[in-house]
């Protein structure tokens, strides 16, 4: 019996097995008021006044994400804090500048060959640091099929008219908590514009709902290859048996999936929990791809880590851990100046026709590397 299987036990004893798995049942049933969740969770005073509050970023959780929180510091990412309130130097409501680069409703175009799809305004839960605050949320259930099919016609347009646009990063909101039929006509869509060679579906509905992933899903989803998951992993907490099996369920379907995670101060800001979470991924066949700096929007400072621990922490999995569970880390830039790479120098200098590199071991290497050609 699993945790989450014990925590319906205790707190939802009405509700039976079938429906506790049923991700439909787990949507309708999010936790979104002060009273709700007081019931499941010993709230601290800060949560209760930041739950009373009028707060602009609404919050929702999940039943089955609830069940995690009680002791982990994943509840951080899920309550809302008065900190929230707190506007720092540099903080915006769209801190990569994705406005002045959409191009139809929902549709960023910031790279040459890519697109940015925000498909959906609703996600099953709701981040505390969501980059997308400004757009999530707004609504109290997802927009009809017929609403969203709307939208998305001149994001169909758009991509058709631009020949250079061979990738689609399909996200939102979260586009998983689709209907399998609202998702077919989707990517159905997508793949018929002969130009777009990938689709990525953005999502953390592994996480926070991974009885979502059904069989049926990923039928619908193996029709429209090649497609590829940028799946959203916070914490070794996350990785329980039912977010294990999505994902192996996800392998299984010939879906390469790769982990964003996003670097959270008092959350996943030391090198054991990152090296547990990236080996938990591993085993469960996602590639960690990226560590990112947390974007500086509004009321966010209580999240972000220094750049430079960042680097630290990179430094202590590097050449300590297998090379696959060390992620790339990145700043997506204020003002939409795209991502960077961020790391330390490990090239410090030369000696002659020799590079001069360090080690994890912070040792000093030569490598020949001659200036001219020699003969």
């Amino acid at each position: 019996m699993t945790q989450a299987d014990l925590f319906r036990k205790a707190f939802f004893p009405h509700v039976s097995t079938a429906e506790w798995r049923d991700w439909r049942w787990q949507l309708a049933n999010r936790l979104t008021t002060a009273e709700q969740i007081s019931r499941i969770l010993t709230l601290t005073k800060d949560e209760q006044n930041a739950l009373q509050q009028a707060n602009v970023f609404p919050t929702a959780i999940t039943p089955y994400y609830a069940s995690l929180l009680e002791r982990s510091p994943l509840r951080k990412t899920m309550l809302p804090s008065t900190m929230e309130k707190t506007l720092s130097v540099g903080e915006t409501d769209d801190p990569l500048g994705e406005e002045p680069c959409m191009v139809a409703t929902g549709l960023v175009h910031r790279y040459p060959d890519r697109v940015l799809f925000l498909t959906t305004e609703y996600c099953s839960a709701y981040c505390r640091y969501c980059t997308r605050s400004r757009l999530v949320g707004r609504h109290a259930a997802n927009c009809s099929g017929n609403g969203l099919k709307q939208r998305w016609r001149a994001a169909f347009e758009y991509i058709r008219a631009h020949k250079e646009v061979r990738d689609v990063l399909v996200s939102g909101g979260d586009p998983l908590t689709m209907s399998d039929e609202l998702l077919d006509y989707l990517l159905a869509s997508l793949r018929a514009i002969k130009h777009v060679e990938m689709i990525r579906i953005g999502s953390k509905v592994p996480a926070v709902l991974p009885m979502r992933i059904t069989p049926a899903l990923m039928k619908v989803i193996r029709r429209h290859h090649p497609v590829y998951f940028s799946l959203h992993f916070t914490h070794p907490d996350e990785m329980t048996p039912e977010t294990v099996r999505a994902c192996e369920r996800i392998a299984n379907a010939g879906i390469p999936s790769g982990s964003q995670t996003v670097l959270l101060q008092g959350i996943n800001d030391d090198a054991e929990t990152l090296k547990g979470l990236m080996h938990a991924l591993l085993k469960a066949r996602v590639r960690p791809y990226y560590l990112f700096q947390c974007d500086p929007i509004a009321g966010s400072m209580h999240f972000r880590v220094p750049v430079a621990k960042g680097i630290e922490l990179i430094n202590a999995l590097r050449g300590h851990t297998s090379g696959y569970a060390v992620p790339t880390y990145a700043i997506d830039i204020p003002g939409g100046g795209g991502k960077i790479i961020i790391n330390d120098q490990r090239c410090v200098g030369r000696d002659g026709d020799f590079l001069l590199l360090k080690n994890f071991e912070n040792n000093i290497y030569r490598y020949p590397d001659p200036l001219t050609d020699q003969k």
